[in-house]
């Protein structure tokens, strides 16, 4: 091998590290969406599939990430901790819910805005929450309803009438 060849395959590995060195530095840049905000808290009784890294999300439009959820063990809530753009100032009596981005895919934090003068500040939490909805438990509960109720209802009407008449014949 010659000589010009040797340090032609040098400077292309030079070239390959740094690239990829760049794409390293780029991606820890922008871990969690890349957005440094405040956190704001929220309790759910039900979070579905909601997992840290999705999308908090204000008229649509993406304006933070949850960043954690963990399991009350006294409240038997799970509290979630979501991270905010700074720029976005949510008002104290915002409603927080989990929605689901399709019948198969994922789910993300969905935020109504409410009326109030005063915004939530670091730490704040939520006071209106609507947690994750079962889809699949409501189409089941469509397809096959509860028939334990209505034979128990129906045996006494049948035995009601007949003490009931007042007019024997």
């Amino acid at each position: 091998m010659a000589r010009g060849e040797a340090w032609a395959e040098t400077a292309v590995g030079a070239a390959v590290l740094f690239v990829a060195g760049g794409f390293l530095v780029y991606a820890l840049s922008h871990v969690g969406g890349g957005m440094a905000g405040y956190e704001v808290i929220a309790r759910f009784g039900q979070v579905g599939a909601l997992a840290p890294g999705a999308d908090v999300r204000l008229a649509g439009v993406k304006v933070g990430t949850v960043a954690a959820i963990e399991l009350e063990p006294k409240t038997f809530l799970a509290k979630a901790t979501f991270n905010v753009d700074p720029k976005v100032k949510l008002p104290v009596d915002s409603t927080v819910k989990i929605t689901s981005d399709s019948l198969l895919g994922g789910q993300h934090v969905a935020i109504e805005p409410g009326g109030s003068p005063r915004d939530m500040t670091p730490g704040s939490e939520f006071q209106n929450v609507q947690g994750a909805v079962d889809l699949f438990g409501l189409i089941g509960q469509v397809l096959r309803p509860q028939s334990g109720a209505a034979p128990a209802a129906a045996a006494p009407a049948a035995a009601a009438p007949a003490a009931a008449d007042p007019y024997p014949g």
